[in-house]
């Protein structure tokens, strides 16, 4: 599991000692800069979209009582963004509440909101699946599944998928459905990682589940397979029951990369799967490979893998910790943790374009300096007019991440 690289005081330092300097497009805007007060801090999740182009996510801390929060972005007439504090996560230990959210929420048809925790739901304090409901001027928390040792799971750093159903889906060491009852939401493990020999079927499954256009659920471990650098796999309903399936097994080789990062997968219209590897690759980056951008095609009985794009470090970054995301030419956007700025090597985004032979172009659309952000780790999203939005987990100007928006 990628755990936070700095504290937020030392992201404070970060961007202090950052001078900034006009290198960044002047398509980048920061939407809300982070105090690490009541508005929250450490942004580790992607952003939503719903209702009126408003945005939602999750911070990891701080908050109201110090455990993380549930906020709405909301943009004005006059362009500026404004942040609400949605919901203020509880001491997960002491209390019923879950806390520390690193994952990103999702909304039912009637507007309901829902989201993991990390920790929390009781004595177990194994995290957490929560619903925000919203109400008159308020939302109300409701605690809808709580992990244990029950259940074999907990500690979901993800957040959830929905089907048209309603039913919920995730990960929290195992692949899970949450589906909704008359008598409440009812667990149903799908799939327990590690369940064979030498966990030759994944281990450490952090990054988020997406559907396939069957049904299919698709995602990547960060440990196990044939060659313990991690898996991508597929997990697909058959009649006696859900099956998983290693699709690629990343081998510590120069020639592919290792380690998926937390980031969720994109699949385009052929079923084609695209990702990131935070580790591997043919260039050196403190020691380890600098990562990677990968595909796979399905092919008759198997999958085949493709490096589009080895990270190289320094100004063009390294370590993409998140995903990416597709637009409608088939373009790939994504960030990473590490390299850009050589004052802070606080990340950058990135764009990946095909070309007719077959190779893929890559160019920085915008070098984190840490006055405007840092680490950003989660996955992009695009509006419908091609806009990127995302989070940096800490920098900007209260040191405690930032929400922004990048247009390409």
């Amino acid at each position: 599991m990628q755990l936070p690289r700095f504290s937020l005081t030392a992201a404070l330092l970060l961007v202090l000692t950052a001078v900034p300097y006009a290198h960044s497009s002047p398509k980048y805007k920061v939407l809300h800069a982070f105090t690490g007060g009541k508005d929250g801090g450490g942004l580790w999740s992607s952003l939503t979209f719903h209702q009126a182009g408003n945005l939602y996510g999750t911070t990891s801390g701080d908050g109201a009582y110090g455990y993380g929060t549930v906020f709405e972005l909301t943009q004005g007439a006059a362009g500026q963004w404004s942040e609400t504090v949605l919901y203020s996560f509880h001491d997960p230990y002491t209390t019923n509440d879950g806390g520390i959210p690193f994952g990103s929420v999702v909304f039912d048809p009637s507007g309901n909101l829902y989201g993991t925790t990390s920790k929390g739901g009781g004595p177990s304090t194994w995290g957490t699946v929560y619903k925000l409901t919203p109400g008159s001027g308020s939302w109300t928390e409701t605690i809808i599944h709580g992990f244990g040792p029950h259940d074999h799971a907990g500690g979901p750093y993800a957040g959830l998928i929905i089907d048209e159903k309603g039913d919920l889906y995730g990960i929290a060491g195992a692949a899970f459905e949450l589906m909704r009852g008359s008598n409440g939401w009812k667990e149903k493990i799908l799939y327990e990682f590690c369940s064979k020999q030498n966990c030759s079927d994944g281990n450490a499954p952090f990054a988020g589940l997406i559907f396939g256009a069957s049904g299919d659920l698709y995602g990547t471990t960060e440990a196990g397979g044939a060659h313990k650098a991690g898996t991508v796999y597929q997990i697909r309903h058959t009649a006696g029951g859900w099956k998983e399936s290693v699709l690629h097994s990343f081998p510590a080789l120069s020639s592919d990369g290792q380690v998926p990062g937390v980031g969720a997968l994109v699949s385009d219209g052929s079923g084609s799967l695209y990702g990131t590897t935070s580790q591997g690759g043919s260039h050196i980056c403190i020691d380890v490979g600098c990562g990677t951008v990968f595909r796979l095609v399905r092919e008759t009985g198997h999958w085949t893998e493709t490096i589009l794009y080895n990270f190289v470090g320094d100004k063009k970054g390294s370590g993409p910790g998140a995903g990416v995301v597709m637009d409608k030419k088939g373009n790939l956007y994504g960030t990473t943790v590490y390299g850009g700025s050589t004052l802070c090597g606080c990340g950058v985004v990135y764009k990946l374009s095909p070309s007719s032979n077959g190779k893929w172009k890559y160019t920085v659309l915008h070098t984190f300096t840490g006055s405007d952000g840092a680490q950003p780790d989660a996955n992009l999203i695009l509006d419908s007019k091609g806009n990127l939005y995302g989070t940096t987990a800490t920098g900007g100007a209260g040191g405690a991440g930032v929400a922004f928006e990048l247009t390409p």
